[in-house]
């Protein structure tokens, strides 16, 4: 497998490409390959932290026939076919930044589950959850709050939405700024995300774990 070299300003000038067509080549050829490698790189360290064969599963935004898209990304769940209706991990890219999650989106049967299982260790989860880690309710939206910002309450409003509101989401990670050095410094990416990816996991196995229990 070919080492991971970090992202560049290429790799996020290919979401200022006009025309579906023109941009879906630039990010096939551009940043597909790298976010192929990602999938290969922590889909064995997330298996383990998980105790779950995580697969990963690169957007190929196959539905899209007019508009093109404004971010890509890879995601791993423990489900070959897919991940959207499991809570899942992503690396992707927006054009302002690199994000990397721990979601449950709307498409998750088992929304309502988590949530309690979160309300249950609410305490617990913000001791787990750095202050400079970020909170989103919707991952086709850029924007996301610190929980440092949120607080307690915030969160917990987050948790209540995705159990109460249909289409509610509820992500939780960190961004990257583009211009970030350590995006072109693969070996310090790799390394800033595997340390992301030990509180993910651990957020992942603390919510689904008692979901889980919960919903038997």
């Amino acid at each position: 497998m070919s080492a991971f070299s970090g992202f560049t300003q290429e790799d996020f000038d290919v979401f200022t490409i006009d025309g579906l067509d023109q941009r879906m080549d630039a990010i096939k050829s551009i940043v597909r390959p790298k976010l192929e490698l990602l999938g290969q790189h922590f889909a064995p360290l997330l298996s383990v932290s998980c105790e779950n064969e995580m697969f990963y599963h690169v957007a190929k935004h196959a539905r899209r026939t007019v508009n093109p898209p404004v971010d890509t990304w890879v995601a791993w769940a423990a489900d070959k076919r897919g991940y959207k209706k499991h809570p899942h991990f992503q690396i992707g890219l927006w054009g302002t930044h690199v994000f990397v999650w721990y979601a449950v989106i709307y498409e998750a049967p088992a929304k309502t589950e988590i949530s309690k299982a979160m309300k249950e260790q609410l305490d617990e989860m913000m001791t787990l959850v750095p202050n400079h880690f970020h909170w989103s309710p919707d991952h086709t939206q850029p924007s996301s709050t610190s929980s440092q910002e949120l607080g307690k309450e915030g969160v917990l409003k987050l948790v209540n939405r995705l159990g109460d509101v249909k289409k509610a989401e509820l992500l939780c990670g960190i961004t990257i700024d583009r211009n970030d050095p350590v995006l072109t410094d693969g070996n310090a990416f790799l390394q800033h995300l595997e340390e992301t990816f030990a509180v993910l996991t651990k957020l992942y196995n603390l919510s689904n774990t008692s979901a889980t229990i919960a919903s038997r």
